[in-house]
């Protein structure tokens, strides 16, 4: 029996090495971790990040998302005094109606509650502030908007330029110029999802709708809804419907193409080694550049429109698919086809008969997640390509108005995708594991 003395020079010193080396890799790779994060967090300016940032500002945006504003604005040239949800001529009150909160009249009286108040004038707006006083701006042609303001400092939500008053307080806003004075307040909730100003079935309640529905104007209500001018639900719904198809066409189309080309990227099927090595290629090319720089190039060549988001999910995952079916293709039993040829089986059934039923739980398995995963995809591809939900979702987020339809259309975009993400689920138990009862 061989023993050995670990106390002996040469081992002794290998093992010492051994230990150093080891303590050294403990220490230096959290040492370059965090190197490079303090790189980063430098190189990324991240203590200016900070100092930009805007609170005030975020919770505008948050507040936005689940609030509405109700605007009142008088046109200084003329007089006239307009009334409208989100400031929207969609959303205009029609003539002779206005919120509950503000009387017309040769004055227009504008009850902010809590004590504030705020008068359209003939001549002037009055802005009464509790605990800090009365407001008065007057518009002029010469000299701008006059304001007179209590005395004292000027608070910092009060902002006066020459042609210029803006105040910001709790129970709303108001801004003054030459040419406009505008108030507005915020309300909580989505006003008008269902139903514009200008339908009769605006204001009614659930149990007066079911009556209405009853009598037989079911389908006068739905069609109200359906074409609401402010949410425009259909739209919305054709919106849903491209971005599901581009998901759909450019999956399943990758799938169509992928299959044939995989068997030229396999050493079992295709012997030619130059024929194999250019198919590989042509895999880790049309992959390697991302689906959006396809959806631009395509955009330039064929215009927008949701077929050329499709082609752009179709490129890159053809070459997705063509890499994990060549894969699967080279992993298959040769028994199985030795069988089948066994039976006289041409080429082609050989294949049909011997090789697709191996693969085919992978095929599925890959298709149908990919095809969850492109319907997020397709919401972006969209906003490039001018179709599907992501292009409203972008013209939405462009407006800086209307945040509660970004929070709509981002509510819709969650869904869809927990939609797409249990129906995928449902096939791939059905089809691969034959589980009818999906548990």
């Amino acid at each position: 029996m061989t023993t050995w003395d670990i106390n002996s020079g040469p081992l002794k010193g290998e093992m010492q090495r051994l230990f150093v080396r080891k303590r050294v890799m403990n220490f230096a790779i959290p040492a370059l971790v965090l190197a490079y994060l303090t790189y980063v967090f430098f190189a990324f300016d991240v203590p200016g990040l900070w100092e930009r940032a805007s609170i005030d500002n975020a919770k505008t945006l948050v507040s936005d998302t689940y609030s509405y504003k109700t605007h009142v604005t008088r046109d200084n040239r003329n007089g006239e005094v307009t009334f409208s949800v989100e400031g929207e001529r969609k959303g205009e009150y029609p003539a002779g109606k206005s919120p509950a909160w503000v009387t017309p009249g040769e004055t227009t009286v504008i009850d902010l509650e809590d004590g504030h108040v705020v008068r359209f004038g003939p001549e002037s707006v009055e802005y009464d502030i509790p605990g800090y006083g009365l407001v008065t701006a007057t518009p002029t042609k010469t000299q701008g908007v006059v304001v007179t303001l209590p005395e004292g400092p000027v608070p910092e939500w009060v902002s006066v330029s020459k042609n210029r008053l803006a105040i910001a307080t709790d129970a709303g806003r108001l801004t003054v110029t030459r040419n406009r004075a505008e108030v507005f307040r915020y309300f909580l909730g989505w006003e008008l999802f269902f139903f514009t100003l200008d339908s009769p079935y605006h204001d009614m309640g659930f149990g007066e709708l079911v009556s209405h529905a009853a009598s037989g104007e079911a389908g006068a209500i739905w069609q109200d809804f359906w074409t609401n001018k402010m949410w425009r639900h259909s739209d919305v719904a054709w919106a849903i419907g491209e971005t599901i198809l581009m998901a759909f066409l450019g999956t399943f189309g990758a799938g169509i193409v992928a299959l044939p080309l995989a068997f030229l990227g396999t050493r079992n099927f295709m012997p030619v080694r130059v024929v194999r090595f250019a198919a590989r290629r042509l895999f880790d090319f049309v992959r390697g550049v991302d689906s959006l720089i396809w959806t631009v190039i395509l955009a330039r060549a064929f215009g927008p429109g949701p077929l050329t988001g499709a082609l752009a999910i179709l490129i890159t995952d053809t070459g997705t698919f063509g890499k994990i079916f060549s894969e699967a293709l080279e992993n298959v039993d040769e028994k199985q086809i030795e069988g089948i040829t066994s039976t006289g089986a041409k080429p082609v059934q050989r294949y049909r008969f011997g090789v697709i039923p191996q693969i085919t739980p992978v095929l599925l398995s890959q298709l149908l997640y990919f095809l969850e995963s492109n319907t997020r995809s397709a919401t972006i591809i969209g906003a490039i390509t001018g179709g599907g939900i992501g292009l409203l979702l972008t013209q939405a987020i462009i407006t800086q108005k209307d945040w509660e339809e970004v929070a709509y259309y981002i509510v819709l975009i969650i869904l869809m995708v927990m939609l797409m993400d249990w129906f995928s689920g449902w096939l791939r138990r059905r089809l691969i594991k034959g589980d009818e009862g999906g548990h």
